[in-house]
């Protein structure tokens, strides 16, 4: 398995490329790839070191943190090794654009999140308030409350969403669905189970050997 680390040092085969493995920069956040760049072993230890993420420059054939001059720098979170340890993944944060033209990345993208990420986040969020149901919180009332509150929440919200489907604004139906997968993802939850198995789910009825049960 690769590891993952930001403080220890891990065996990487620099010596397999001539001293540099190229190193692939992520956003820790949106999962956007920002940028490639090489790294010799000092580049890496200084990375590891300073919590700012380092490279060789090949055409000056010396160090440079990224960010020195622009002040855009990338704010380590997390190293791994891939299977040969000879290609790192260099999880971010980045303090602005990660490319010397401007733009969010190098490839012109714009580093946005995709917004349905948000779910899998929620879940983990409902999830730990189930381990430690803090007083207070109307996630830990539901909780409290059992799996059949739980369930005619759902219900309730489902109905107000259709209410406003065929009676209200498109604002207003926006706001009764947001209710409506919150109570759901927290009956999920109590279930055991995750927004993902819905999504796979709907992955496999999207393929096309795909029948109805």
């Amino acid at each position: 398995m690769p590891q993952q680390q930001t403080n220890t040092i891990m065996e990487i085969d620099f010596e397999k490329s001539g001293g540099l493995v190229p190193a692939i920069v992520q956003d820790a956040d949106t999962r956007n790839v920002l940028m490639l760049g090489y790294m010799n072993e000092e580049a890496y230890r200084k990375t590891i070191e300073t919590k700012k993420v380092t490279f060789f420059s090949r055409s000056r054939q010396k160090l440079w943190t990224k960010g020195e001059t622009s002040g855009n720098f990338l704010n380590l979170v997390s190293i791994k090794s891939d299977c040969d340890n000879d290609t790192l993944l260099v999880r971010v944060h980045p303090d602005g654009p990660a490319c010397h033209k401007g733009t969010d990345t190098c490839w012109g993208e714009k580093n946005e999140k995709n917004p349905l990420l948000f779910l899998s986040e929620l879940q983990d969020f409902i999830e730990k308030r189930h381990e430690e149901m803090p007083e207070g919180s109307y996630t830990t009332s539901l909780f409290k409350d059992g799996l059949n509150r739980m369930a005619q929440k759902v219900g309730e919200e489902a109905l107000e969403a259709v209410i406003e489907a065929v009676n209200g604004t498109d604002d207003r139906l926006i706001y009764e669905a947001s209710d409506m997968f919150y109570h759901l993802i927290v009956l999920l939850t109590g279930k055991g189970l995750r927004i993902e198995d819905i999504a796979r789910e709907l992955t496999e009825r999207h393929s096309a050997g795909w029948k109805k049960h």
